[in-house]
């Protein structure tokens, strides 16, 4: 007989997953229900609505989608978008070029509006695109986890209105729950994220929303959708009044989901956001009080996933497994033409406090002095520890 399997207990400060409030892993062995079972047809229910306050919407289409966060960007394209459908996609990142791969195999007329790694669009720029193609669909991430990048949004809703008939659809995979995500105020139709970062839930569901605009579409769909799995007509009757049979959902992931959103919701969105702010505030000021550089600028910088950008003549591979094995912590490197350029750092949720950021800081200066790289002791720490002091939680 195999032994048991005993998984090490690491400090997960990457891209993703992070860990999760004891709460959450509780939720997780609570007795099995049957998906069709009314006392889980409630919980689910209690989902939707919890789902709806953190996405800011109103939209009754809105649902945790039983995959991960690739599920729901498939499950917002393959709805929406037709074959000879106009879509314009802005990719500043890894995750823009997966919605460029999805967008064509649903048959769109894709657009690429490249940006450059490490920057946000400007809104002009997207507007001037959208007067020349005229797309259906506008798509945009508005938190690049490759790249670290927040794509601000506030400047769309009167953009769009000129163009009535493009609808927006919105990547807040590494955002919703972490920074504020205006579902209904922005005037996004389609909005997809996932469990496993900033709402500090195990990955395995997609939350995702659909606006009336959105939903028409899909009811006017000239063909089927060619998912049966992500198709928003039939899914969306298992989740709404007629409870229809669709397919056997992960009974105990949706308790995680639901426990973890209880936690959001006694927290309050305001507190949770700060929370994040102040805790990327003080691991930049310590990185940079260590010589080393952020790799965005501070006005387009996620809170939940901070890039560094590697130091000259440091082993990005090797730096990372010592941080994994002498100091069990997890942190991320760079995709695409940033690997080896970068380290992507996350604090999400419930992994977004003091203690990671100072055991951080400390730890990657024992891992940078190892490979010959000069840092005076302790200053990371310390100025984190500065800056809290002169920034008390409200």
């Amino acid at each position: 007989m195999s032994s048991e399997f005993h998984p090490p207990a690491r400090i997960l400060m990457g891209p993703g997953p992070c860990n999760v409030d004891p709460r959450v892993m509780l939720a997780l062995a609570k007795p099995l229900l049957g998906h069709l079972d009314p006392d889980f047809i409630r919980i689910m229910h209690q989902v939707q609505d919890l789902l709806r306050s953190v996405f800011v919407t109103r939209n009754p289409l809105t649902i945790p989608i039983s995959g991960t966060g690739t599920a729901g960007m498939e499950a917002a394209f393959v709805n929406v978008v037709e074959p000879g459908d106009r879509v314009l996609i802005c990719v500043n990142g890894f995750f823009g070029e997966r919605m460029v791969e999805i967008a064509g195999r649903c048959g769109a007329e894709v657009k690429r509006l490249e940006g450059v790694w490490g920057k946000s669009f400007e809104p002009a720029e997207v507007e001037k695109e959208l007067k020349a193609f005229r797309p259906r669909v506008l798509a945009l991430v508005h938190a690049e986890t490759s790249t670290g990048v927040l794509q601000p949004l506030e400047d769309f809703p009167s953009i769009l209105k000129k163009f009535p008939e493009t609808l927006l659809l919105v990547d807040t995979v590494t955002s919703l729950g972490g920074h504020p995500v205006k579902v209904d105020e922005w005037g996004i139709d389609v909005c997809y994220s996932g469990t496993q970062k900033c709402l500090s839930c195990p990955p395995g569901l997609a939350p995702i929303t659909f606006s009336p605009r959105a939903v028409e579409k899909i009811k006017n769909r000239s063909r089927k959708v060619q998912s049966f799995y992500l198709d928003m007509d039939t899914l969306g009757r298992y989740w709404g009044s007629e409870i229809t049979y669709h397919h056997t959902a992960p009974v105990s992931m949706n308790y995680a989901l639901l426990e973890a959103l209880r936690i959001i919701q006694e927290e309050g969105l305001d507190r949770r956001f700060e929370r994040h702010r102040r805790n990327h505030l003080a691991l930049a000021a310590g990185i940079e009080a260590m010589g080393l550089k952020m790799f965005v600028e501070p006005q387009s910088r996620l809170w939940s996933l901070n890039t560094i950008a590697i130091p000259e003549g440091i082993d990005d591979a090797k730096l990372r497994k010592s941080l994994l094995e002498e100091y069990n912590l997890e942190i991320g490197g760079g995709l695409g033409p940033l690997k080896g350029k970068i380290w992507r750092v996350g604090l999400m949720g419930y992994n977004s406090n003091e203690r990671n950021v100072l055991f951080f800081l400390t730890v990657l200066e024992q891992a940078l002095l190892a490979q010959g790289y000069e840092v005076p002791r302790g200053v990371g720490a310390s100025a984190a520890r500065n800056f809290y002091s002169k920034n008390k939680p409200g």
